[in-house]
């Protein structure tokens, strides 16, 4: 039996129909859900909580230790949800005492060597494709889908239903439902493919092109533009989504593209 094969401290909690793999580490204060897979030479330090139904590839890390020299030995998680997927070598780092865990939400998918920094927040049904690097205190809401070789600097905060281009270098954030590319990373349009897949109606897609116009595509400041939407677009739930995620935006929102 391949278990046997494996290291497995007798303190973690092992749930139901859970499958590990030889030569898998697991070790003390990890949970893991039932109907787990647990590859081989997949690691699961201290603090790691594995939810049900997930995939862990060979090679992937969770939970080590935060590569941030703030972090002094504090007793943090990385916590991975429900029907969650790990490919191969994907590292996820626990908390630090900022946070106190790392997140990554229900049905997601990180590919290959993607890393996760400490204190992220990723919400559910999050796509990362292939060597993108998430650094610390990160959001990333629920639906967006990161392309490869993206570089995400530390507390930005990415919007639901995103679409990011590959090989991306996020500075600012990214407000929900846009696709963004180029150099410095800009609005190109809205993810109108993706809000179709997932059942968002043609009257809501037109509005919030007819949002994003006003944020970036007309020669006004972003105040100018708010005001207008407030006082103009109906109210939505999207609508709102868009307004807030702007205002409490602490490093500032990235710029419509300008073709130069």
């Amino acid at each position: 039996m391949s278990r046997d094969l494996a290291y497995i401290h007798p303190e973690a909690k092992i749930g139901k129909d859970v499958k590990i793999d030889a030569f898998a580490w697991i070790d003390k204060n990890v949970e893991i859900g039932d109907g787990t897979w647990i590859g081989p030479n997949a690691t699961l330090m201290e603090g790691a909580r594995i939810g049900k139904n997930c995939k862990i590839f060979p090679g992937a890390v969770v939970s080590a230790i935060p590569q941030d020299l703030k972090f002094k030995g504090e007793e943090t998680t990385a916590e991975i949800g429900d029907n969650t997927t790990l490919r191969e070598c994907v590292t996820v780092n626990r908390g630090t005492a900022s946070k106190g865990k790392t997140v990554v939400g229900n049905n997601c998918l990180l590919m290959a060597y993607v890393h996760i920094g400490h204190d992220s927040k990723l919400g559910n049904n999050i796509i990362i494709s292939n060597s993108t690097n998430v650094a610390g205190e990160i959001i990333i809401d629920d639906f967006a889908v990161i392309s490869g070789d993206v570089q995400i600097h530390q507390f930005v905060h990415i919007g639901g239903h995103v679409m990011v281009s590959g090989g991306s270098l996020v500075r600012k954030d990214i407000p929900p439902y846009v696709t963004v590319a180029h150099e410095p990373v800009s609005y190109v349009g809205v993810n109108s493919i993706g809000l179709r897949r997932r059942n968002f109606s043609n009257e809501i897609i037109a509005q919030i092109q007819d949002i994003y116009r006003e944020i970036f595509v007309k020669e006004q400041n972003v105040s100018q533009a708010l005001k207008y939407i407030e006082a103009e677009i109906p109210v939505s739930p999207e609508r709102d989504y868009i307004l807030n995620f702007i205002k409490n935006s602490e490093r500032g929102v990235i710029r419509g593209y300008n073709g130069a």
